[in-house]
């Protein structure tokens, strides 16, 4: 008796097993990718210098689609057109999510912020706040006289470089009229003049991008915060964090006792108070989520908008036929002008190209901003689980063969007569991104990127510096969320023939 009870438990248990294994067995698999080691995973195989160029080498080997243990965090790697359109369009609400990292979500308030908060009701608020108030049509447009007074004054010290023959650092220009524009823009107020104010802004941003761009190992691995404190990551944070708090609240206060009420006059501060203070809105707009929008303001338009402006640059100087087609439709327009305005600029459909053809070969985010998966979810037949890391390669996208030809080669060309965008609707093209997390100050970024350029190009003939090819600009990058130019841009303006 004692003998049946035990053979009927043991093929009861049997029984249990095998269900619980067919179940599994009918999942879907996960993304192939690499093995990993025990605890840390993968976190190995990736260092801190550019990540979008060691995750194309593996996609080069596990495909278009694959997985990377990432510590204890469960990542895939994104590489195609095709796989982005479903990520970031098909099942956009299943990955729309972002991944609670320590470093940003100190800086952000705890994703008070549009970039890093998580997507709930909060964020649907105040990304329709950024579309109705922020980044309009009607909005950009009412900012033209502060672009056109900035760039004008961006020419004019060029124009003193070209009269001494000396050269000038558009790296370092273009980084500043970037912030100057964005500044007084969002703060009302610029904070590039020479001095100790100058010196502290600069500073800011620079521990800003310290910050973001180091590799807390905690965010992978919780128990080893220890790490992170020894190599100085959590004093380099709070220090940087209370800087900019500092910083962000001088500014506040400085629009509340100033006070302005009239809407031409008002910036994106003076805007977002204003819906504080009027109770309007689905949620209670705390300073802090005031504070973590000023951030995106600060740091996300001021660099992203530099870079991009630096590699076009780089390219037309190492394009002489580029350039020379660029400048003859630009003077056709602007004649005897001496400064191409904004509706001048909306009739350059070359220089478009360019730009198109810039953030093709040169997006400023090459890796996107990570997403995460809310639930599971099937991708091309594999399984994906809730709570995985999304990493969106638009460097490798932007560069699939099946899409472009020659993709190494900048040829701005490849855009006339093609309805391809980065308006978020073509997925071999997204510098933005694309779907619910598409960047929301893109209208600004690009009026701005067109302005500038049609400028530049308008007002000078460039030169290389005495003894330089153009065999000598190289393409080498920075680390960093932002793609920079790692060597600067240095070119001798001349006054145009």
């Amino acid at each position: 008796m004692l003998f049946t009870l035990l053979l009927c438990l043991t093929l009861l248990v049997i029984f249990i097993f095998l269900i619980q294994n067919l179940r599994t067995f009918k999942k879907p698999p996960l993304p192939p990718g690499p093995r990993g080691l025990p605890i840390i995973g993968n976190l190995h195989q990736l260092d801190n210098s550019i990540i979008c160029l060691q995750l194309w080498q593996l996609s080069n080997k596990y495909g278009p689609i694959f997985s990377l243990q990432l510590g204890l965090r469960q990542a895939i790697v994104i590489s195609s057109p095709k796989l982005a359109k479903e990520i970031l369009k098909t099942h956009d609400l299943e990955f729309c999510g972002r991944p609670k990292l320590l470093g940003q979500q100190k800086l952000s308030y705890n994703g008070s912020d549009i970039v890093f908060s998580p997507y709930n009701e909060y964020w649907r608020e105040i990304r329709k706040i950024c579309a109705i108030h922020i980044f309009s049509s009607k909005r950009v447009s009412t900012f033209s006289s502060i672009r056109k007074f900035e760039v004008k004054h961006m020419i004019e010290k060029i124009r003193g470089h070209a009269s001494s023959s000396g050269v000038t650092n558009l790296s370092e220009l273009l980084t500043s009229l970037s912030s100057t524009i964005i500044c007084r823009i969002a703060f009302g107020r610029r904070y590039d003049d020479e001095g100790s104010e100058r010196n502290r802004f600069h500073r800011l941003l620079g521990d800003f991008q310290a910050v973001v761009g180091s590799f807390f190992i905690s965010d992978y691995i919780p128990f080893t915060s220890w790490i992170d404190r020894l190599k100085g990551l959590h004093a380099l944070l709070e220090r940087s964090f209370t800087n900019l708090d500092k910083f962000y609240s001088e500014v506040i206060d400085e629009h509340v006792i100033v006070n302005r009420e009239r809407s031409e006059e008002q910036d994106i501060v003076d805007v977002l108070l204003r819906l504080k203070n009027e109770h309007s809105l689905s949620i209670d707009l705390t300073l802090d989520h005031v504070k973590g929008i000023m951030m995106d303001m600060l740091v996300a338009a001021t660099e992203t908008t530099a870079a991009t402006l630096v590699w076009a640059m780089t390219a037309l100087i190492k394009n002489p036929r580029i350039m020379k087609r660029a400048q003859v439709e630009i003077r056709n327009i602007g004649g005897k002008k001496e400064f191409l305005d904004e509706d001048d600029v909306n009739k350059l459909s070359y220089l478009s190209t360019i730009i198109k053809e810039t953030l093709r070969l040169h997006p400023p985010v090459p890796l996107l901003v990570h997403r995460e998966s809310n639930e599971e979810c099937i991708i091309n037949g594999y399984r994906i689980p809730a709570k995985t890391m999304v990493f969106v390669n638009a460097w490798v996208i932007h560069r699939d063969p099946e899409f472009w030809k020659n993709p190494e080669v900048f040829y701005p060309e490849r855009f006339l007569g093609n309805t391809t965008d980065f308006l978020g609707q073509d997925f071999e093209l997204i510098p933005f991104g694309a779907g619910r997390r598409i960047c929301p100050g893109l209208p600004m970024a690009v009026v701005t990127l067109e302005l500038v350029l049609a400028n530049l190009i308008h007002s000078f003939d460039w030169e290389l510096p005495q003894g330089m090819k153009k065999e000598d600009i190289d393409h080498e990058v920075l680390p960093g969320i932002t793609q920079h130019k790692k060597n600067q841009l240095c070119l001798c303006a001349k006054a145009k023939s």
